[in-house]
């Protein structure tokens, strides 16, 4: 009896079935299996299951026919199924990797050795084996004569290699992984929704000690230009997340806050509290903040012309 879905269904059904189900658990998450499962995998596997369960059916009946064989038939029958297997492709493939001898050919390599009615069969190397023996040989020759003549790359500078390439790798990761920032590697957030959820931080975590348009009360004014611990948004993040001076500054937030909501509040605090108008400002306090990587205005050189007038070019 033939099956129904052959080796070449099978294979590449189960082969998709496993790398689908791999992509969706890596994909997924959290999220409900019922719910997101591809439809494509969960199709075929209902068919594939459908299929085997199908075979096994089959193949019961099958035994129970086969019982009720007589035993001429059970000969015939198991012959059959013997001459089908050696004329079809995969038992021709296993034969010529195998090269064994048929059993009704064995009295032609048996030896004269006989321990207690044992005897042995002086059959050659399975051909699949002496392959894979000179396929090592050829590799061997090759792997000696590119590291240890022509001098390739050797497994030091591999890894050197795989680990600044890993290094790359991970600093550019970092620039587009909001949750990875730290004072060093944070920049101003200028998108919209960033913006609007650092509004949603501050008013629900500042407004106690900055008031809500950032006059200050507790804490001190933030729309001056005065910063008691440097402005900017590296030095606006640093002080959020440590914490203030000792003693008498704000508390260090990085336990409650995350590092991209830490860089989404400060954010906020540049762009859009530092260019409000308090109600009751509250007086400046710490020094006047300049960005040092701010360009540098260029002022007109003045020259004097012929009358003696000062005038700019």
């Amino acid at each position: 009896m033939k099956n129904i879905s052959p080796w070449w269904i099978r294979v590449p059904v189960i082969f998709f079935l496993i790398f689908g189900m791999m992509e969706y658990f890596i994909d997924s998450g959290d999220k409900p299996a019922i719910i997101e499962y591809p439809i494509t995998q969960f199709f075929l596997l209902m068919v594939l299951l459908i299929l085997i369960g199908i075979e096994v059916i089959l193949k019961s009946i099958e035994n129970v026919l086969y019982q009720t064989l007589s035993k001429e038939a059970k000969a015939k029958y198991d012959a059959s199924k013997a001459s089908k297997w050696k004329t079809s492709s995969i038992g021709r493939i296993y034969k010529n990797l195998t090269g064994n001898k048929p059993i009704e050919e064995e009295g032609e390599i048996i030896l004269d050795h006989n321990y207690d009615g044992i005897k042995e069969l002086d059959n050659n190397l399975p051909p699949w084996w002496v392959y894979m023996f000179y396929a090592t040989a050829i590799f061997a020759v090759v792997y000696f004569l590119r590291f240890e003549v022509f001098n390739a790359y050797n497994q030091d500078q591999e890894y050197e290699q795989e680990v600044a390439e890993a290094q790359i790798a991970i600093e550019e990761y970092k620039k587009t992984a909001k949750g990875l920032v730290d004072a060093n590697s944070v920049e101003l957030l200028t998108d919209p929704s960033d913006l609007k959820a650092g509004e949603a931080i501050f008013t629900a975590n500042c407004i106690a000690c900055h008031m809500a348009d950032g006059g200050g009360g507790i804490g001190p004014n933030l729309t001056d230009k005065n910063w008691i611990l440097g402005g900017g948004i590296k030095n606006v993040f640093n002080t959020i997340s440590e914490g203030g001076r000792d003693g008498k500054g704000m508390v260090a937030w990085k336990q409650s806050l995350k590092p991209a909501e830490i860089a989404q509040v400060a954010s906020y605090v540049i762009q859009e509290i530092g260019n409000k108008t308090p109600a009751n400002p509250k007086d400046p306090e710490g020094d006047i903040w300049v960005d040092p990587n701010a360009p540098v205005e260029t002022v007109p050189e003045q020259v004097i012309d012929s009358t003696n007038i000062i005038v700019n070019e």
